[in-house]
C-alpha cells in the first residue's frame, strides 16, 4: 500500500471526481457513510455522540456523520468550532442539510467558553482539522484542542481522517493534538500514523475504503509504502521437487557468548525453520554443547576463547573458506569484548558478500564508526532505536530519524531497518517501506535474534537483499501475530514465533 502525502491524497480525490460521475459532496457522503457504519458496528445507539466539527471539509465529514447517525436513531450532536469566518463549500452544503432536518442538533462555538459540557457516557468524534492543516493550531483553537484532549481519559475519542492538530507529513512534536482511541482514515495510511511519536495520539488506525480510482493509485509514485500480503506472495518462491540442501544455501551464524548462548540458539533455530539448507554456528567453547544439544540440525565450530569469540574471521579469512558460505549472520548474544571487535573488523576485510548484522555487531560498529564503510554493500542492518542512535546519532524527532535512516541506506548502499511497531526499512534505491504485521507481545528478549535468523536464512536461499528484508520482517511479524492469537501477547515468547513460522509458510503456499 502506497503512503501518499496530504497533497497527493487531495489529488486522488480530485482525480476521482474528474474521471467519474461522482461529485465532491458525494465523495464526502461516502466517507461519512463509511465512518457511520464503523461507529454503528462498534457502538450502540444508547450512547450519545458529540461530534466536534471545524470549518473545512473535515468538519463537513463530521456534519454528514451527525446527520447519518441521527437518521439511524442515535443521539448525535454537531459542535461547530468557528475557527475561520469562511466554511468550505461542501461544509456549507452539509450544514444546510443538517440544519434543515435536525435544527436542534447543532451547537456553535466562537470562543473557548462556548464549548458545551459532554455527558459522561458520550462518544466523542473529532472532525475539526483534517490533512489540510499546515501549521500548529493557534489562539483559542489551541486551547480548545488542549481541553478536548482531556476527554481521552473519560470518553472514547474517535478521530475522523486524522487527529486534529496532527501533521500528516511532518513532525507534530510539542504541538497541541487531540488524542484519539481510534482513527478512521480513508484509503491510505498517512505517514504520521506509522511514527512512534504519534502512537499515543492516533490510537488504533482503521483504513476505510471510499472508492478512490485505482488508476491514480497505480500511476502515482510514492516514496513510502506499507508491505502487504500480495507483495510477499510475489516474492515467495516455493521449493521445486528436485531441490537438495545445497539449493537453499549454507549459512554461517556467528553468535553467543557466556550467559548469552540463548540468543545464538534462537537465531539458529529461526534460520533453519525459515528454510536454509545448511547452517554452521560459530560460538565460543562454552557454547559447543548447548548448540549441539539444542540445534542438532546445525553444525558447530568453536572459537579458541571459552567465553567469547575472537578469531571467527579464520572461518572466512581465505577465498576458499569464504566460498563455503552463501551468507553470514552475526551479532546475537555476541558480546563486545575487545577481541570480538577486532575479529569483526578482520571479518569485514575478508568477506565481501551481503551479511546480516544485528545486536552486538551493531554496537561494535557504533563504537567504531569507521567500520561502517567496511560493511559489504547490500548487507542488512537491523538496529532497534537505541542501536540506531549509536550508529548514526541522535535526531530531534521521528521525521528527522526517518530521513537519516533513508540517507544512510543510500549513502552506504545498505539495507537498514529500524525496529518498531511499524518497522521502517530503508533501501539503497531510496525507497522506504513499513511493515504492519507484528504486535506488542513481540517486545521481549529474543525476538530480534529470531529475526536475524530469518533474514540470514532468506539470503542463504538466494533471495535478493531487498526481498529478504521485506519478506523476513513480514514473516517474523505474522508469526508473532499467530503466536499472540494462540498464547496471548503477554504469554508468547520468541520460541513461539519460531514454532509458528511453519504456519506462515503454509499460508504462503496457498497463494503460490
Amino acid at each position: 500500500m502506497k503512503i501518499f502525502t496530504a497533497q497527493q491524497i487531495r489529488d486522488a480525490d480530485a482525480y476521482t471526481i474528474m474521471h467519474t460521475p461522482i461529485s465532491s459532496i458525494d465523495l464526502m457522503e461516502k466517507a461519512a457513510m463509511a465512518c457511520t457504519n464503523w461507529i454503528c458496528k462498534n457502538y450502540g445507539e444508547q450512547l450519545p455522540v458529540y461530534i466536534f466539527c471545524g470549518m473545512g471539509n473535515n468538519g463537513g465529514d463530521g456534519l454528514a456523520i451527525t446527520r447519518l447517525l441521527l437518521n439511524r436513531g442515535y443521539q448525535a450532536k454537531a459542535i461547530i468550532l468557528h475557527h475561520s469566518p469562511n466554511a468550505s463549500a461542501d461544509h456549507t452544503t452539509n450544514y444546510q442539510a443538517l440544519r434543515h432536518r435536525y435544527p436542534d442538533s447543532i451547537h456553535h462555538v466562537h470562543e473557548i467558553k462556548d464549548l458545551p459540557p459532554v455527558p459522561e457516557n458520550a462518544l466523542i468524534a473529532d472532525a475539526i482539522f483534517g490533512t489540510g492543516l499546515s501549521r500548529p493550531a493557534e489562539g483559542w483553537m489551541a486551547d480548545a484542542i488542549e481541553q478536548l484532549s482531556h476527554y481521552y481519559d473519560q470518553h472514547t475519542v474517535i478521530a475522523i481522517d486524522i487527529p486534529s492538530g496532527l501533521m500528516a507529513d511532518a513532525s507534530s512534536a510539542h504541538m497541541p493534538v487531540i488524542k484519539a482511541h481510534h482513527t478512521l482514515s480513508f484509503e491510505f495510511y498517512k505517514l504520521a500514523f506509522l511514527l512512534p511519536e504519534n502512537a499515543a495520539l492516533t490510537g488504533e488506525v482503521h483504513i476505510l475504503s471510499i472508492g478512490l480510482l485505482p488508476d491514480y493509485i497505480a500511476q502515482t509514485p510514492a516514496r513510502y509504502q506499507v508491505t502487504e500480503a500480495t507483495h510477499i506472495h510475489d516474492i515467495y518462491r516455493p521449493r521445486k521437487p528436485f531441490s537438495h540442501k545445497g539449493t537453499f544455501g549454507h549459512a554461517l551464524l556467528i553468535a553467543g557468548s557466556e550467559g548469552k548462548m540463548g540468543a545464538a540458539v534462537l537465531s539458529a533455530k529461526a534460520c533453519l525453520h525459515t528454510g536454509a539448507g545448511l547452517l554452521t554456528c560459530h560460538v565460543p567453547r562454552c557454547g559447543y554443547d548447548i548448540i549441539q544439544i539444542s540445534v542438532p540440525s546445525a553444525m558447530c565450530l568453536t572459537d579458541e576463547q571459552k567465553d567469547h569469540s575472537s578469531v571467527f574471521h579464520n572461518n572466512v579469512a581465505t577465498p576458499e573458506a569464504a566460498s563455503r558460505y552463501k551468507v553470514i549472520g552475526i551479532g546475537p548474544g555476541l558480546g563486545t569484548a575487545a577481541g570480538t571487535a577486532w575479529a569483526l573488523e578482520k571479518l569485514l576485510e575478508h568477506y565481501h558478500s551481503p551479511m546480516v548484522l544485528d545486536a552486538d555487531a551493531l554496537n561494535i560498529l557504533g563504537a567504531s564508526p569507521h567500520l561502517l564503510r567496511k560493511v559489504p554493500q547490500q548487507s542488512l542492518l537491523t538496529p532497534h532505536p537505541k542501536e540506531f542512535e549509536r550508529l548514526f546519532g541522535k535526531t530531534a524527532n521521528d521525521i528527522e530519524r526517518l530521513e537519516l535512516l533513508s540517507e544512510k541506506a543510500r549513502a552506504l548502499q545498505l539495507n537498514i531497518l529500524l525496529k518498531g511497531r511499524y518497522t521502517a526499512m530503508a533501501f539503497p534505491d531510496g525507497s522506504v517501506w513499513f511493515n504492519a504485521t507484528g504486535n506488542a507481545g513481540m517486545a521481549k528478549g529474543g525476538s530480534g535474534d529470531v529475526l536475524t535468523g530469518i533474514l540470514t536464512s532468506l539470503l542463504a536461499q538466494g533471495y535478493a537483499p531487498k526481498e529478504a528484508m521485506l519478506m523476513g520482517v513480514y514473516l517474523h511479524g505474522l508469526a508473532g501475530d499467530y503466536a499472540a492469537a494462540e498464547c496471548s501477547q503477554e504469554a508468547m515468547t520468541a520460541e513461539d514465533i519460531i514454532r509458528l513460522l511453519g504456519k506462515v509458510f503454509l499460508e504462503l503456499r496457498k497463494y503460490a
